[in-house]
């Protein structure tokens, strides 16, 4: 086994477990995302969903409710690309429930 790819799998899965919050809200949200989306973002983008796992619960779902929105202008454009990818309709079949 390949050492980039052991990097590459402990890295999704720290990813996934990060990505699952306390709250089952955020979990709907992040969770497709990163599965069916992650991979597909750029390296900065990927650095923003990493920095954008570590923020608290509460501004998370502050922000992926629409009641506020972040500070800083890329994580503001990745939290409107998680929410545009839950409201698509076309997603539907990746949805947990």
């Amino acid at each position: 086994m390949s050492e980039d790819f052991t990097k590459d799998a402990a890295q999704r899965k720290r990813l996934y477990w990060h990505s699952r919050r306390g709250m089952w809200e955020l979990d709907l949200l992040l969770i497709p995302f990163l599965e069916q989306c992650y991979d597909d973002l750029d390296d900065a983008d990927q650095a923003i969903y990493q920095q954008l796992i570590d923020q608290e619960d509460q501004d998370l779902f502050a922000w992926l409710m629409r009641r506020e929105f972040p500070d800083d202008p890329a994580l503001r454009r990745l939290v409107q690309m998680i929410v545009d990818y839950a409201e698509n309709a076309d997603n539907a079949v990746h949805r947990p429930v």
